[in-house]
């Protein structure tokens, strides 16, 4: 196995955009750690496809709204597959669909954690590995955003737009505080595509036929369009790119 083969990180890459990604990473050559929080089934078919490919590949358990556990992620792909040099951080959930006014403070708080300062520890811990000042080889990082920063979701959870907002800050400002450290931070905002956050996460499985009358190109996305923008970013075919973020949304 090459030893300078790329070691990507995944979270929540048991399932929709995560494990598109995953997959996809694997056909490009990627070694692929596959976080997630429940599901063990998802994220062991996701490994197996891409041991497929001929890459090493493991799943690792872990909420990465624990501090606890986002630490315990990277210590395991040091172990069984050395630092990491690419990320993506996906994980992500919006919970139920409601006016903000109807919201349980409760849903609201678990979406930041996971949203927001999960991602910020997910990155730190990244970080540690990837810079050049802390002894790494640099490496490229993909936050993944989301449509509803612009459009604001409401109705729906407007305080999922607010915690992708957050989101689009970070990637910002990690953009330029980390390029001496040979890392790029990019992020994706997918609009609507066609995954199962719909039911499991928003109890919402019918919104996206909804919304189809509201995107120009008259169609849902799938998870593979936005696995393919995250791996050009990901990738030294956009090695001069650092700070955009591309919006996967179908014109809206």
């Amino acid at each position: 196995m090459p030893a300078s083969r790329p070691i990507l990180v995944v979270t929540g890459g048991s399932r929709g955009i995560g494990a598109a990604v995953c997959r996809r990473a694997a056909t490009e050559g990627y070694d692929v750690a596959v976080n997630y929080q429940s599901d063990a089934n998802a994220a062991a078919q996701v490994v197996q496809d891409c041991q497929g490919a001929g890459v090493r590949a493991i799943a690792v358990q872990g909420d990465m709204a624990s501090e606890a556990d986002v630490i315990q992620l990277f210590r395991a792909v040091d172990g069984d597959l050395g630092p990491v040099t690419h990320l993506v951080n996906n994980a992500g959930i919006t919970g139920p669909v409601g006016k903000l006014v109807d919201a349980d403070p409760a849903v609201i708080r678990t979406c930041i954690d996971l949203n927001v300062t999960g991602a910020i520890l997910v990155a730190q811990e990244a970080i540690k590995r990837m810079a050049k000042r802390h002894g790494g080889k640099g490496g490229a990082i993909v936050n993944v955003s989301s449509a509803a920063v612009t459009l604001g979701a409401p109705n729906l959870f407007v305080w999922y737009a607010a915690s992708k907002g957050a989101i689009d800050s970070l990637t910002a400002g990690l953009a330029i505080e980390l390029a001496p450290d040979g890392i790029r931070v990019n992020g994706v905002q997918p609009g609507m595509i066609d995954t199962e956050i719909h039911a499991k996460s928003s109890h919402d499985a019918g919104r996206l036929a909804r919304t189809l009358p509201a995107i120009p190109m008259q169609r849902a996305g799938t998870p593979d369009e936005v696995a393919r923008t995250i791996l050009f970013l990901l990738s030294d075919a956009s090695a001069y790119t650092t700070g955009a973020i591309v919006r996967v949304g179908g014109g809206r």
